[in-house]
Formats: C-alpha cells, structure tokens, sequence
C-alpha cells in the first residue's frame, strides 16, 4: 500500500461545545462508563476524561488539585491604625479547623479488615477496633 504525504499538518478535530456538554454530563450520572460513552462517540477515552475533569474543575469552588501548576498566590496583608501591642495582648481567636475531605481509612487486623468512609466517631471507631482486638 503505498501512502501518500500531503505535505500538510494533521489537523485537530474540533467539537462542538453542545456535544462535549452532552457527554460530560453523560459521564457525571452514577454508574456512567466514561470509556464506553468516549467508545460510542468515536472519541479517545482520555480525551473525555480531560473533558470531564475540565468541567469538573470549572464548576467547583475547591483548592486546585495539587501538582497541576495551579499554585495559590499569597496576597499582600496590610494592618493598619493597630499597634503591634494591642495585637499581642488580644487572646488569639479560635479558628474552626478545616474539615478533612472525604476519605477512606482501611485497617486489617487478622482476617477481618475495618473499611471507614466519610467523618467517624472516634469512641463508636475505638470500640470495634477493641472487639476486633478481642477476637484475635
């Protein structure tokens, strides 16, 4: 077979915004396939990916995912017609602590394994860790 060079660049396919918001929000519903839906329409499954996560960045209010060059900017502070005095004789104010984002915690102790999701009670977590403890 013999192929022939146009000479030209490969040119990149362009898609319509309408038809990615389809997808992604094909993607977003539970139990989607993103490589099936990318597979039906023709596309490379990383590209919906990239899609999705796209959107999903755009459409959220959380800190950029690390590692991404998205690099908070520290912001000049300036205190004024305090002096430094009256600042160091306040009682520091307690600030709320942040909440940790969901997570998973798996603990295997023998042949059981503990699998904990979301926020926990520490004494209802300790109690069956010593009941696993227990049984061993």
């Amino acid at each position: 077979m013999i192929r022939q060079d146009t000479g030209g660049k490969a040119k990149r396919r362009k898609h319509e915004l309408a038809f990615k918001r389809e997808l992604i929000e094909r993607c977003l519903r539970p139990g989607a396939s993103v490589s099936a839906i990318a597979l039906e329409n023709g596309l490379n499954a990383s590209l919906l990916f990239k899609w999705r996560r796209t959107h999903l960045r755009a459409s959220s209010s959380d800190a950029p995912e690390p590692g991404r060059g998205d690099v908070p900017k520290m912001l000049p502070v300036t205190i004024r017609g305090t002096a430094l005095g009256a600042l160091t004789a306040q009682p520091p104010t307690q600030l709320p602590l942040p909440r940790p984002g969901p997570g998973v915690i798996e603990i295997d102790i023998g042949a059981a394994r503990v699998r904990v999701r979301g926020t926990v009670d520490e004494a209802n977590l300790r109690c069956v860790l010593q009941a696993l403890g227990a049984q061993r």
